[in-house]
């Protein structure tokens, strides 16, 4: 079992597979030339599965693959057919934008992935071409359908910003309602990637939206999950993940992997630690030496604030696309 410094158990591991996206998005990486990691600066699937082995072997029981754009990377099915052999009733799930997902949907299912996070933000082609500088709307609403259609289930991340798709809130719960998929809307997090113009929408805002002809009903959080949990008119499930608010840390169960080896504690924070000489010698030992001592410096919560938000303190300079969100 994997403990960090501060007694919670660790059992969720996000591996970006990449930091190339076919998207632009305005709160993400808006400016970033579209260009990639050299091929040699990559872990290898196998050098990823080498650390992931250990992961699970100390308890890890859930997996998330991430990017970028993690369709991006090929031979993505191989990957998650080397996880899911290893342990078959791993939460194996992946968070894409769909862009890419029909064609390679059913490839995914069949090689032992389970569930899907998918960015929509909006249902507008024009607003979506606002957000992610692309036409883009067409293919992903394509790709959901897709997903359903093959048996993978099927989450939807919506980001509410002022004045681009905060009028939408309702329309994107109807669309999920409908096709029984439940939707968590996410609170903008500040980071200096993003462009400057945005403003995001407090957890406050988005449920006042909400319950513009309908009543919601607090669940609360489940397990160790980053959504607290919503009951719209005592019949639909919804979540909002808040990280400016105080208890979002208390109970977090995840660390990260990048591509590139750096082994990340706290999606806020810059620090990480490197296992690729390790992975890449083949050195077990080492790489669990560094996830040891990555778990004891975990930070207690990241530097959000409930109260200032907005303050320059409270702005990431984490590239999101590097470690998937």
């Amino acid at each position: 079992m994997l403990i960090d410094g501060h007694g919670r158990t660790v059992n969720y591991l996000r591996v970006s597979v990449t930091e190339r996206c076919n998207f632009r998005c305005q709160y993400c990486m808006p400016e970033k030339p579209f260009s990639w990691v050299p091929r040699e600066n990559l872990l290898s699937f196998e050098e990823l599965f080498l650390f992931i082995k250990v992961a699970i072997d100390e308890g890890v029981n859930k997996i998330r693959i991430t990017g970028g754009e993690p369709l991006l990377r090929e031979n993505l099915d191989s990957f998650i057919r080397m996880i899911s052999e290893y342990k078959n009733d791993i939460d194996l799930a992946l968070t894409t934008n769909a862009y890419l997902l029909p064609e390679v949907a059913q490839k995914l299912k069949d090689a032992g992935l389970k569930r899907l996070n998918i960015s929509l933000d909006t249902l507008k082609p024009d607003v979506a071409y606002k957000i992610a500088q692309k036409d883009v709307l067409g293919k992903v609403l394509e790709g959901i359908d897709k997903a359903l259609e093959v048996g993978l289930k099927v989450k939807i991340n919506m980001v509410p910003l002022k004045g681009i798709n905060d009028s939408e809130i309702l329309d994107i719960i109807k669309y999920c309602r409908e096709r029984n998929i439940k939707v968590r809307f996410i609170e903008y997090m500040e980071n200096r990637h993003a462009s400057e113009s945005l403003r995001g929408m407090h957890g406050r805002e988005i449920l006042d939206k909400v319950k513009e002809g309908h009543t919601i009903r607090a669940l609360g959080r489940e397990g160790a999950s980053p959504s607290f949990n919503y009951l719209l008119d005592e019949k639909y499930e919804f979540g909002l993940i808040d990280p400016h608010k105080h208890d979002f840390c208390e109970s977090c169960n995840r660390i990260r992997l990048t591509a590139e080896g750096h082994l990340i504690p706290c999606l806020y924070f810059d620090e990480a630690m490197s296992i690729a000489e390790s992975v890449k010698k083949g050195d077990i030992e080492g790489a669990a030496k560094v996830l040891a001592t990555v778990l004891k410096d975990k930070p207690k919560e990241n530097r959000w604030s409930e109260d200032n938000p907005d303050e320059e303190k409270d702005v990431s300079t984490r590239a999101f696309y590097e470690t998937g969100g």
